[in-house]
């Protein structure tokens, strides 16, 4: 059964937290949500959301896919050294790298960006650039195991790519 980790921080954009985390379990994959702490988190938009696990209890563990929320939580995400090493490992075997919206900032301090294609929230464009990733500004793109939307609505098909993948 393939794993998934749906990471959680405060101000995380609230859909782009819970999408994805139903949206794989209904798939039928063994989906754990993980923090900094086993405590509750307040969603950018008001809800208030509890991670499965604190990070600590996975962070040695290995998933098939790890998926970065955005909102402003991936700044949250990026003052945690071993957050931005799991990142970079994974990224280092090939597993699927989701993000959102903001959440390629926590791929730019996992240093997985350059010269990859990307999109994102428009506002973090020059992030991006600056990393030397190849922004490319569309609603979502894949580019080998990296997978970015810019929002939302534009997660749904870039999420429908990512299960096809997932059961290849």
């Amino acid at each position: 059964m393939k794993k998934i980790v749906v990471l959680l921080e405060n101000l995380v954009e609230d859909t782009e937290f819970t999408y994805p985390y139903m949206r794989l379990k209904e798939e039928g994959f063994e989906v754990v949500s993980a923090a900094p702490e086993k405590r509750p988190y307040a969603g950018k938009k008001g809800m208030t959301l509890s991670p499965d696990v604190a990070f600590k209890e996975i962070e040695n563990q290995d998933f098939d896919a790890v998926i970065i929320p955005g909102g402003y939580a991936p700044d949250m995400f990026r003052r945690h050294q071993n957050i931005i090493d799991f990142v970079t490992r994974h990224h280092e075997k090939g597993k699927i790298i989701a993000s959102v919206c903001h959440g390629p900032w926590l791929m730019i301090s996992a240093g997985i960006v350059k010269d990859r294609k990307v999109t994102g929230f428009h506002a973090i464009k020059d992030d991006l650039l600056n990393a030397g990733a190849v922004y490319e500004g569309k609603d979502w793109v894949e580019d080998d195991n990296l997978f970015t939307s810019t929002n939302p609505q534009t997660m749904l098909p870039m999420m429908k790519r990512v299960v096809e993948k997932l059961n290849t």
